[in-house]
């Protein structure tokens, strides 16, 4: 133990350092997710790989051995067009007019309850729902959604009712699609959302509805629907839909998951 101490250097310090940083940012590219759940199924195998071949089970680790080099393959193919997206994402938000963006790096968030101007949003999916105007809505929670915004037209504007509904007005060129809205911000707009495969939703599931489960199979966003049909109001999360809720009832919900600004 003395020995370790003893030849630690200030550049062996600083990798660690690095390496905690890289691993944070990644958690944080990630999190909320099924990114995460593949990374941490790929270390758990891999750490029963290590474990298997310390203990000298050839067999058994020549086989995990394949596998892995194969999966690593297979996930490439099968993930193609979401590896784009991240690799577009990383080069948005770390590099800017071609120089790296230092505090990109050094950025932590420490809000456990991020805030939302609920009432602006209440507001407007009622005005939305009343005159039966389709609406898509994101909210963010911890996920990160910049992969699906560069898809889109980025606002960054201030969340209030007014501006939702002039979106989402037919006679609007970015009422086709979703926003997606970040704290107290619309952080994009026009946003093409990834449609859920489940071949077991009801049939009556428009695109919009289609869209929310897909987005929330894939992060953990809160997603308002309103139905251009009906009027209607939905609410998807955790791959779930509540559909036809009052604006009481998501007014409680958006309570119960964000700060209320």
């Amino acid at each position: 133990m003395l020995n370790l101490f003893i030849h630690l250097r200030i550049l062996d310090i600083l990798d660690i350092i690095l390496v905690a940083i890289l691993l944070y940012q990644l958690y944080m590219l990630v999190r909320g997710t099924v990114a995460l759940n593949i990374i941490l199924a790929v270390i758990i195998i891999y750490v029963f790989w290590g474990l298997v071949k310390m203990l000298k089970m050839e067999l058994l680790s020549n086989i995990i051995g394949q596998v892995i080099g194969v999966g690593v393959i297979a996930l490439i193919i099968v993930f193609q067009q979401e590896i784009r997206r991240f690799l577009i994402m990383i080069g948005t938000r770390y590099i800017s007019k071609n120089r790296l963006r230092l505090e990109g790096f050094f950025k932590m968030e420490m809000d456990t309850r991020p805030r939302l101007r609920i009432k602006s949003i209440v507001k407007a999916v009622i005005n939305l729902s009343n005159s039966k105007t389709g609406a898509l809505i994101v909210i963010r929670r911890k996920s990160n959604l910049e992969m699906y915004a560069q898809a889109g037209d980025i606002l960054e504007a201030n969340t209030s009712s007014r501006l939702i509904i002039s979106i989402f007005n037919k006679l609007s060129p970015l009422h086709d699609g979703a926003i997606i809205i970040d704290k107290e911000k619309i952080f994009a707009a026009r946003v093409v959302l990834p449609v859920t495969d489940n071949p077991d939703l009801p049939p009556d599931y428009g695109l919009r509805h289609r869209a929310a489960m897909g987005i929330t199979e894939v992060t953990d966003s809160l997603v308002i629907v309103v139905s251009e049909e009906t009027g209607k109001i939905s609410l998807a999360q955790s791959s779930e839909m509540r559909r036809a809720i009052t604006s009481k009832e998501l007014m409680e919900s958006l309570e119960g998951e964000f700060q209320n600004v």
